[in-house]
């Protein structure tokens, strides 16, 4: 272990327990687990963040490749600072981006901007929260990208999805994608320790111990992120703390079927041993 991890380990804080022995800490720097739910904190957690949803970066290619079958405009849900609506407006698509953090909305206009007019007039963006979504528009494709659909509590999960459903063009898709667990994963481990370093370029070192704790009972998951940022002159310590769920896939799949979705595709790709990632294409009954 580095010893740049020992200032950010857990029990330094006095909010978590240090983890026991053979907790199994992984350094890694992919499949990391998410921060899809929580917004950056400040200005110096955007790294944090942009960092976590690094590893879902090369579904950009694959949801490109979707939009030039079905078409635009786009439903970007979740778009946080444009990972993909920026791409897909360069490709020339109308985009329509969701997030419910204004921070992340501006930074997406302002790279919209710095690419040139033609970008930034193909981006709209809109301020609401996933669970109080109402649409005026209609769209050939809807995303629910990097696990977003994870951060949508299950009971209000249905009414998301009837009302994108709702909003598709005839033949238009949805496309989302989920982490899968298998069920003796999680009882045999269900708390996992990861430590990483996060990719700066302004002088700042960055180092992170993340816990990920799993709840079978009420199937969801917290994440809480230990940081410390070492400067010239300092060393700044952050707790940042995101709830999740856990995606049950056939429960998924009738919620998708009574919002008048059938899964016309799916694409696994395998994490490790217990866990994949899972993408999915929905179309429109109609």
């Amino acid at each position: 272990m580095p010893a740049a991890f020992a200032p950010v380990l857990p029990s330094r804080y006095g909010r978590e327990p240090e983890p026991a022995p053979g907790a199994g800490v992984r350094v890694t720097s992919d499949t990391l687990p998410g921060l899809e739910s929580v917004s950056p904190a400040d200005e110096n957690s955007v790294w944090l963040h942009d960092a976590l949803l690094g590893p879902h970066s090369a579904d950009i290619v694959r949801y490109l490749s979707l939009a030039r079958s079905t078409g635009g405009p786009v439903l970007d849900l979740g778009s946080g600072a444009g990972r993909l609506a920026v791409p897909f407006a360069r490709h020339g698509f109308a985009v329509e981006a969701v997030d419910r953090d204004a921070s992340a909305l501006e930074r997406l206009d302002g790279w919209a901007r710095r690419i040139g007019p033609q970008v930034a007039g193909l981006v709209v963006t809109r301020r609401t929260d996933l669970t109080d979504l109402r649409l005026d528009g209609s769209y050939r494709l809807a995303l629910l990208a990097g696990a977003m659909v994870a951060a949508v509590p299950p009971a209000r999960r249905p009414g998301l999805l009837r009302e994108v459903a709702s909003h598709l063009q005839t033949g238009g898709a949805l496309a989302l994608d989920y982490t899968a667990h298998q069920l003796p994963g999680l009882i045999a481990e269900p708390q996992r320790t990861w430590a990483f370093q996060v990719p700066r370029f302004d002088g700042i070192d960055e180092w992170v111990v993340a816990r990920q704790v799993f709840d079978l009972p009420s199937m969801s998951e917290r994440i809480t992120y230990y940081a410390a940022r070492t400067g010239k002159l300092s060393t700044e310590r952050v707790v940042l703390t995101t709830d999740k769920w856990i995606v049950e896939p056939e429960r998924l799949a009738a919620e998708l079927h009574s919002a008048g979705l059938h899964i016309e595709g799916r694409r696994r790709h395998r994490i490790d041993e217990r866990t994949e990632s899972v993408l999915l294409v929905c179309r429109t009954d109609g």
